[in-house]
């Protein structure tokens, strides 16, 4: 996809389409700035499933996508849907997922 592809929302913004597919969309309260470091985490995530998958690494497998599934749920595309959350319980899911995936990695 494209990056300045516009997503084409289901009419109540709760999922985008993509090729006839539906997917959840990320939170709209997101804010830009804590949305761009989660999809930063989130594609650097899927590079190592790729690579470690490329290794044939299987604990490093497990742990990208562990990494995949903690920036997806912070952005709001996994998990409880954000629309049956409250600001706060929204606010707090972006900020423990953000602060998780900051984090350094432990050897």
């Amino acid at each position: 996809m494209a990056a300045n592809r516009r997503l084409e929302h289901t009419p109540d913004g709760h999922f985008v389409v993509i090729d006839g597919r539906k997917w959840r969309a990320t939170d709209p309260i997101l804010p830009e700035d804590i949305a761009s470091r989660l999809r930063k985490h989130l594609m650097a995530a899927r590079r190592a499933v790729r690579s470690a998958l490329t290794d044939g690494d299987e604990a490093a497998v497990r742990k990208a996508r562990e990494r995949v599934q903690r920036a997806k749920v912070a952005l709001g595309e996994r998990g409880i849907p954000w629309w049956e959350q409250n600001a706060d319980e929204r606010r707090r899911r972006w900020e423990d997922g953000l602060s998780a995936l900051d984090e350094p990695e432990s050897a």
